[in-house]
């Protein structure tokens, strides 16, 4: 929602949040700790956490930080398990997104994960433009390769190549995610895709098959990223990941009658 023009009341928020803590995900990524300057969105995140009623839920929390202020404080809430930080194979996005160097940001990484190391904590890092960019700058999977061995070597074993522009084919999911998994068997590998609406089952399909267990999706497809300097492309609803998974006969801990309540729940966010 960081995206929207206008502000969501917090109590708004703090709602439609609760109701998502009852469908049974994994992890719900719920709040951003960065400038309320840069983004105004997310400048009640940490009143909204301490009111997030956890007492009868499994599904961990993830906050979304930008730098090390961000961690600092993101580390100081007990419900929080995951902190994620978008690092770029771009060196013109990582600049656009943290007004940082891609070396800078790997700087920062290394200060979030002693954070989160002494804060029992687990740092997730998305490998945005993880399939390529709009700048014409270098990419291959062997690059994602060397980031992530270099992010291995800080004992980071959750990582998210992202496709932040929609650009990504099923060839290239299955080639980059299976070649991934057969060099780090030890990471576990998510997949935060951006997909038009007629593409998201065969991205899923492409994943989960090529050995992702770990995909990221927002309900109705809300999302994209603005900075990407590309037609907005949104991120996989989530309705139409758990309806690919249920015809891939994949067990689900979903409780899709609530999920449907949470989708009504959304217009008050959304609209």
């Amino acid at each position: 929602m960081q995206g929207l023009a206008h502000f969501v009341p917090t109590e708004v928020k703090i709602n439609y949040l609760n109701s998502l803590l009852k469908v049974g995900f994994d992890t719900l990524d719920f709040g951003s700790f960065v400038s309320p300057k840069a983004i105004p969105q997310m400048r009640d995140t940490a009143e909204v956490v301490g009111r997030l009623d956890m007492s009868a839920t499994k599904t961990k929390l993830l906050a979304i930080v930008a730098n090390v202020r961000g961690a600092e404080e993101a580390v100081g809430f007990e419900p929080i398990t995951y902190l994620g930080f978008p690092l770029s194979i771009s060196e013109t996005f990582q600049f656009k997104n943290t007004n940082k160097t891609i070396e800078q940001a790997f700087g920062e990484v290394a200060e979030i994960q002693n954070l989160c190391l002494k804060s029992n904590k687990q740092l997730v890092v998305y490998l945005s433009m993880g399939f390529g960019n709009p700048y014409n700058e270098p990419y291959s999977p062997e690059i994602v390769e060397k980031f992530t061995k270099r992010l291995v070597g800080m004992n980071i074993n959750i990582i998210a190549p992202s496709d932040t522009i929609g650009s990504s084919s099923t060839d290239d999911i299955k080639a980059l995610f299976g070649h991934l998994i057969k060099k780090f068997p030890k990471v576990e590998f998510g997949a935060h895709l951006h997909a038009k609406q007629g593409h998201v089952g065969k991205k899923v399909k492409a994943a989960y098959k090529a050995g992702v267990k770990r995909i990221d999706c927002a309900v109705r497809g809300f999302g994209g990223c603005p900075l990407a300097d590309n037609v907005l492309v949104g991120n996989m609803a989530t309705e139409l990941v758990v309806a690919e998974l249920n015809e891939l006969g994949v067990q689900l801990a979903i409780d899709e009658m609530q999920l449907a309540q949470s989708m009504l729940a959304s217009q008050y966010v959304f609209g």
